[in-house]
């Protein structure tokens, strides 16, 4: 493949149109806002069988919040109330994303914290600007992920092509339709709008729980507004210092060793799978299964890239192993193409709620910081991670790629270190692919009175409430009185990782999407996501 990449560098040169990054706010906190007066909101029930107190309310916001008079955008908000006489204020929770509907997550935190803590806390969804029950709702180009798409793989000038294309296009799309908000999509104004939400509930500090994307979320809300963060949480943390280009480069890396991991633990599972006890020969396998499906998509849907989609949400979960291992496991040895075509109409399609994703994602990750816009540069880097990082390097840069051709300019990467807060608590575990847990001990370093809490061995993405006694004991422990550990190294406190799962037996009943993980875990994991 080698060769290959270096005939690709001398041919098919795609260029982006010339571009200035012209920075609309600087790293630090910029004092060009004013605040407007607190609104009041309206909660009304919005019960489900699972969350029977679950209210909701809206607010309206500035869409740029330094015109506070200007035009308005609506935030949809959730809520589960306190019931104890001890009150501790306010609990903001957020998914990740960034796109991701954090409305059911409130009533899922509520259920899933010891009942004596929850009690004492409104626990407060929301979806962000753009996002879900939020008004406008972005849509950029539904249907930009139908099957089946050009291979991911770029080796031919006619595949590169067709997918820089499809990149071009979704840009041009958001560009034309929404404009004038893009300038306003992004994790300042998303941070805003937590302040906002905060003087809606008439509280003086909020106290705040963010997975994923929503680390970094919530790191950036306390650079902005430090006194008024009580107490705060992050699991699965994002490395500040390098959004948003380098991380994904950086994932790429993660998330091929977490599939040969995948790969491994099919290999031990012989006796069922059939695939072979080597790692290296199922490896191969995988491989020689997505070449025939670029020749060949399974039932015309499942072609390479659908492929990878499917097998993607694995590295995040390991909860989805054996259903991927059995759709792996029917198309090699039976030449079934059905488990694999449902596999990947439970994990890797896209939805309109997904389409709705999608253009958030993008929209704030192409505003929140400067990427190449000379596809060279994309050329040559994804080329140099795809030699040792083969299985996800491609597919992740097309996901990204409407960033080399957004058409709005940059801001700055928010400097999140802080001296000024109260103690923090952060979640990680060593082989988290998403945010690589380099990123947590980086974030460790930069919030001065954080406390680590590392889950040792564990692969998985968002681990807090997700059937770890060890790692929810601490968080617990912090929600109920401030309670951190302290130690004197690298972490503060470690946990062991759950078990990786056991093959599925014949004929049981799939939980939700599938998966076989702790029931708290697969219930987490749906409202989560992918592509943090």
């Amino acid at each position: 493949m080698r060769k290959r990449a270096a005939a690709l560098c001398g041919a098919a040169v795609v260029m982006a149109g010339a571009f200035t990054a012209v920075p609309a706010e600087a790293s630090a906190p910029s004092t060009a806002y004013t605040t407007p007066p607190a609104a009041k909101l309206s909660w009304k029930s919005c019960a489900t069988d699972d969350h029977p107190t679950l209210q909701c309310a809206s607010l309206k916001v500035p869409l740029d919040h330094r015109r506070p008079r200007g035009e308005k955008i609506t935030l949809a908000l959730s809520r589960v109330p306190h019931t104890a006489r001890t009150y501790q204020g306010p609990l903001l929770v957020n998914p990740g994303g960034p796109g991701g509907s954090g409305l059911t997550l409130a009533g899922f935190v509520a259920s899933s914290l010891p009942a004596k803590v929850a009690a004492q806390y409104d626990v407060i969804g929301f979806d962000p600007r753009g996002v879900g029950a939020s008004k406008p709702a972005l849509d950029c180009r539904p249907g930009h992920f139908d099957p089946v798409r050009p291979d991911s793989l770029p080796a031919t000038p006619a595949v590169e092509r067709a997918n820089l294309d499809r990149a071009e296009s979704f840009a041009a799309a958001c560009g034309k339709k929404y404009g004038h908000l893009l300038p306003y999509i992004d994790t300042t104004s998303a941070v805003r709008d937590m302040d906002a939400i905060r003087r809606a509930l008439g509280a003086k500090k909020i106290n705040y729980f963010g997975y994923s994307y929503g680390t970094y979320l919530g790191a950036v809300y306390a650079r902005y507004f430090p006194e008024r963060v009580r107490r705060l949480v992050l699991d699965s943390v994002v490395d500040p210092t390098d959004v948003w280009y380098e991380a994904n480069l950086n994932q790429d890396v993660a998330f091929n060793d977490r599939h040969r991991a995948f790969l491994a633990w099919v290999a031990r599972h012989d006796g069922t799978y059939r695939l072979g006890t080597d790692p290296e020969r199922v490896e191969a396998a995988w491989y020689a299964m997505r070449a025939a499906l670029a020749r060949k998509p399974a039932d015309g849907t499942v072609g390479a890239s659908e492929l990878e989609d499917t097998f993607v949400p694995g590295g995040y979960y390991n909860g989805y192993w054996p259903l991927l291992a059995e759709a792996f496991a029917a198309y090699v040895n039976g030449k079934d193409h059905g488990p694999l075509v449902e596999a990947y109409e439970g994990l890797g399609a896209v939805d309109a709620s997904g389409d709705n994703g999608y253009s958030v994602y993008t929209s704030v990750q192409c505003r929140d910081a400067g990427w190449p816009r000379d596809w060279r540069q994309w050329r040559r880097d994804n080329w140099a991670v795809y030699e040792k990082a083969p299985f996800m390097t491609w597919n992740n840069a097309w996901y990204n790629a409407p960033c080399a051709f957004w058409p709005t300019d940059s801001l700055r990467p928010v400097n999140v270190a802080n001296g000024k807060l109260p103690p923090v608590l952060l979640f990680q575990a060593t082989g988290d692919a998403a945010t690589p847990y380099e990123g947590a001990v980086t974030t460790h370093r930069l919030l001065a009175r954080s406390s680590l809490v590392v889950e040792q061995g564990s692969g998985n993405h968002g681990i807090t409430l997700s059937g770890n006694a060890c790692l929810d004991g601490h968080l617990a422990a912090y929600l109920a009185d401030g309670t951190v550990p302290r130690g004197h190294g690298e972490a503060d406190a470690v946990c062991e990782a759950l078990p990786d799962p056991q093959p599925r037996e014949a004929g049981a009943a799939a939980s939700a999407r599938g998966t076989t993980g702790s029931s708290k875990g697969s219930a987490l994991h749906g409202l989560l996501g992918f592509r943090h």
